[in-house]
């Protein structure tokens, strides 16, 4: 698709966690004429949907694959542990990952979190998706280390999350297939990014107009700027040189111009 045809509607897709609500109330009031449609993705299937045309563009985790994807990283979220309100975790601000090390730690099959060694004990089996793990958790079988979103996501009254400080974090970014993108992907990336409704990608800085140049006044009569020494006249007839008590403006001989006192 060119950049000139104009589709009847956007469609973005978006993982869980992701809350795209603030991006979409900025594009319906800039193009209401254009409907868009939220499409909710798995992170596992995420990636297939933007490569089949079933989006335009998504709110995808990092990594992306770069040779057919483009992405633009937008925040990097925190990571926590996810326990039973009662748990001993509850009671720190913050835990390290060797603070799990004798906890059951669960991995679900669409974490996604690039951990190079999970911490604590590993479960007999991975729950299939984060909402199983939740349950398990609740259960008080184990403890599940999440992005705090997915954590707020799965909220339940029994639970409770901690920050983990050493914990691998999770990129959340803009992505769209390299070769699909369209004005609507272009207004969009503008939207995410805060451009104002005013602003065009690439568009040329306006140059600084010069100043235009101030007209000196004139000086009156008193300051003699304009004056010729001797030679105008004033609108009564008499030079314009000459003082009306006998002294000259400025002239030779005058005393410096002041006017004679009366005797």
């Amino acid at each position: 698709m060119t950049g000139s045809e104009v589709p009847h509607s956007f469609r973005l897709a978006y993982v869980p966690g992701v809350t795209p609500s603030k991006w979409v109330r900025i594009w319906n009031e800039r193009l209401p004429d254009v409907p868009l449609t939220l499409v909710a993705v798995s992170p596992i299937e995420a990636f297939g949907v933007l490569r089949a045309g079933g989006a335009d563009a998504g709110f995808v985790r990092l990594p992306v694959d770069r040779d057919d994807l483009a992405a633009i990283p937008l925040y990097v979220e925190t990571t926590v542990v996810v326990v039973p309100k009662d748990h001993l975790v509850a009671a720190a601000e913050e835990v390290s990952t060797e603070d799990l090390a004798d906890e059951i730690v669960f991995h679900p099959l669409d974490d996604t979190l690039a951990w190079e060694q999970l911490p604590g004990k590993p479960a007999i089996e991975r729950p299939e998706t984060t909402a199983d793990a939740i349950e398990l958790v609740a259960a008080g079988v184990g403890v599940l280390v999440v992005p705090q979103s997915l954590a707020r996501l799965h909220h339940r009254k029994d639970l409770t999350y901690r920050p983990v400080s050493d914990a691998p974090t999770s990129r959340v970014a803009l992505s769209w297939p390299q070769e699909e993108t369209t004005d609507l992907v272009e207004e969009f990336i503008g939207i995410v990014r805060g451009r104002t409704v005013n602003s065009t990608r690439g568009r040329a800085p306006t140059p600084p107009q010069p100043k235009a140049k101030r007209k000196r006044p004139e000086t009156g009569a008193g300051g003699g700027a304009q004056r010729k020494a001797g030679g105008a006249k004033s609108s009564s007839g008499k030079p314009a040189g000459k003082n009306p008590r006998g002294g000259t403006g400025g002239a030779k001989g005058g005393k410096g111009g002041k006017p004679r006192r009366r005797p």
